[in-house]
């Protein structure tokens, strides 16, 4: 027993020796060998990194005049970090600050929550280390409430900010677009980014380049430090093909023309080149309701109603009438019809057992198709498209689709829709999705409609069970319809605009731009931005020569005469198409499609008038204005620059 026991001593001195070298080599390890590395491991467990926001490019018109620029406004933002470490996360103090904004405090406290996998907008997608934007344009005195009682409001600061101003107010904001807090799909580093308009389709050379700062942090992921800061770049000058006076008479017409009307639009197309001079949209908005965020209120009444955030220059949607005239003219022409020889403009054609009317019935008597655009005659194309439809072709939806109908221009504004070439395929294919509610239709009828209007409501009501049966069938009613530009097809007043704009300089359909520059913020070109041509009008050359001098008549003897009595031709000669579209319980829909000069015409301006009766009522004298207006006629100041007259 007691031989062992120094051996069984030694065996542990051995152990404990074994231990502690082991210790010791790990300690060597750790301390020498990886000793870099876990210091860099240790560091980045508390180095953040912070996107600084750049400060955003402008946009410019035609003649350098800002359009949208930044102005500084008080801007109030919290601390996230600093925050939660209040009690209960810091829920007092942000019902105090929506309190004292005037804001609802469920909209505050969205602000202030991270982006991230199920968390809806409004959210924050920058760093959770710097302070977090939840209302600019701040009134200073409640800035100044704020900053002077930061016990009552810790982790709260305000102070100056840039934010989007537009100095015309409401000129052209349907086309500039507005910006709003961003979500998780925006680069980090930005608090605002394009949402519509010139806004968003430039957003990639307006927003710059954020700036990085590198920061310390405590466990708590309070700031202790800046490791080092990288400045932004601040964003790109768009310069556009607006003009700021062009677009100022344009929006003053439209809203005398459309005040008692539900809505309208406006578009002055350079002809030549593709390029939209101005753009407007009625009812309009005041872009600024954008700043320091809107309202849940401010935004329904935005989006409801009459839909004021809508641009129906791009986006609204409206059965032409007689202004798609010559595509039907340029149809007829190409698919052997003489335009020049004689036709009868009866005052109705009849269909099976249907009687297609011109407008208010009116016999004309035998006529060539100059004539036929100057009166308007529907007869004799209702004659044409029956003939066409026997024969089982689609001539003019062929054309239409030439003329660029049917699909987005490419415009490069977001949100621009397709419109409607309806053909015997379209015919089948809507009533296959609308028939289960067309065929409950024609069961049940419309009662809402019935209790104010009971003769609409029978009407629908037929229709409704002719569509149930036989929906299907691409018939020639329909295509009597569409050779006036009646029933189902649609279009937008850009999509007329780039049309006629083809007519006028000789067949060559662009993809209008309003981007016309991109600068740097020293001035230099980044880029130039040219309208592409999207193709050619597949109609001879004489064609188009003979509907444009049928045009020039339409404004001295035609259907707008009335509107243009008086009008100073010999200063400028004007040419142009009305447009009637009729709907049944409803006003008109008031057009007018025109270009000028009309023997070297430079631009187009379309105006379209909802229940704004006839086309020579409503929009023919809106038109009448802007062209005043733009040349300095009637007594008017000239918008356009004289460079840029003829």
């Amino acid at each position: 027993m007691r031989s062992r026991s120094p051996s069984r001593l030694l065996l542990v001195h051995v152990m404990v020796a074994l231990l502690f070298l082991t210790l010791l080599g790990r300690l060597w390890q750790v301390q020498i060998t990886d000793g870099r590395r876990y210091a860099g491991v240790a560091a980045a467990d508390h180095v953040r990194h912070i996107a600084i926001p750049p400060v955003r490019g402008r946009v410019v018109d035609d003649r350098g005049r800002p359009l949208v620029r930044n102005r500084t406004a008080m801007t109030v933002a919290v601390d996230r970090a600093a925050l939660r470490r209040l009690p209960s996360g810091g829920e007092s103090v942000l019902r105090r600050l929506a309190k004292t904004l005037d804001r609802p405090y469920r909209e505050i406290a969205d602000r202030v929550r991270l982006c991230g996998p199920g968390v809806e907008g409004p959210c924050w997608a920058g760093s959770p280390y710097q302070p977090i934007p939840v209302a600019e344009g701040v009134d200073e005195r409640v800035a100044t409430q704020i900053l002077e009682r930061p016990e009552a409001f810790p982790a709260v600061t305000a102070e100056p900010q840039p934010v989007r101003d537009h100095p015309y107010g409401k000129l052209a904001a349907h086309v500039l677009g507005y910006v709003a807090p961003g979500d998780g799909d925006h680069p980090s580093g930005l608090t605002l980014v394009g949402k519509d308009g010139l806004e968003a389709a430039y957003e990639e050379e307006l927003r710059g380049t954020p700036g990085r700062r590198e920061v310390v942090v405590d466990s708590e992921g309070q700031v202790l430090r800046t490791v080092r800061e990288q400045q932004p770049t601040a964003g790109a000058t768009l310069v556009t093909s607006l003009d700021a006076d062009v677009q100022r008479v344009v929006e003053r017409a439209l809203r005398r023309a459309a005040r008692k009307a539900e809505s309208g639009a406006a578009v002055v197309l350079d002809a030549r080149e593709g390029r939209v001079v101005a753009m407007a949209s009625y009812p309009g908005y005041d872009p600024g309701v954008w700043t320091g965020g809107i309202a849940e209120s401010a935004y329904r009444r935005l989006t409801g109603g009459n839909a004021p955030l809508m641009s129906r220059a791009l986006q609204g949607q409206w059965p032409p009438a007689s202004t798609w005239k010559i595509v039907s003219t340029a149809a007829a022409a190409e698919d052997g019809y003489d335009p020049r020889g004689s036709y009868d403009c009866s005052g109705s054609y009849r269909i099976g057992d249907r009687e297609f009317r011109n407008f208010r019935g009116v016999n004309h008597g035998p006529m060539n198709l100059h004539r036929a655009l100057v009166v308007s005659c529907d007869t004799i194309f209702y004659r044409f498209a029956h003939q066409m439809w026997q024969r089982g072709t689609e001539p003019m939806q062929e054309m239409a689709r030439a003329f660029g109908f049917g699909a987005p221009t490419g415009i490069d504004l977001p949100g621009e829709p397709a419109g409607r070439v309806p053909d015997k395929a379209w015919k089948r294919k809507f009533w296959e999705q609308t028939k289960a509610d067309t065929c409950r239709a024609a069961r049940k009828g419309y009662p809402r409609v019935a209790e104010t209007d009971p003769a609409r409501a029978a009407y629908l009501k037929a229709i409704a069970k002719e569509n149930c049966a036989r929906g299907y069938v691409y018939g020639a009613g329909d295509a009597a319809n569409f050779s006036i530009g009646q029933g189902d097809v649609l279009v937008t007043p850009l999509q007329l605009a780039r049309a006629y704009a083809a007519l006028a300089n000789g067949g060559t359909l662009f993809s209008p731009r309003v981007g016309k520059e991109v600068r740097g913020p020293d001035g230099r070109v980044l880029r130039t931005i040219e309208p592409p041509e999207a193709g050619r009008l597949p109609v001879a050359k004489k064609t188009l020569a003979y509907m444009r001098d049928a045009l020039a008549e339409v404004p001295r003897s035609g259907t707008a005469a009335g509107a243009f009595a008086g009008f100073p031709f010999g200063k400028l000669a004007v040419a142009g198409k009305t447009g009637t579209a009729e709907a049944f319980g409803e006003t008109d829909t008031s057009w007018f499609a025109s270009y000028a000069p009309a023997d070297d015409p430079r631009y187009v301006v379309v105006v379209v008038v909802s229940e704004g009766g006839a086309g020579g009522e409503a929009a023919a004298p809106a038109v009448r204005e802007i062209w005043s207006g733009m040349y300095g006629l009637e007594g008017k100041k000239a918008a356009l620059p004289k460079e840029k007259r003829f």
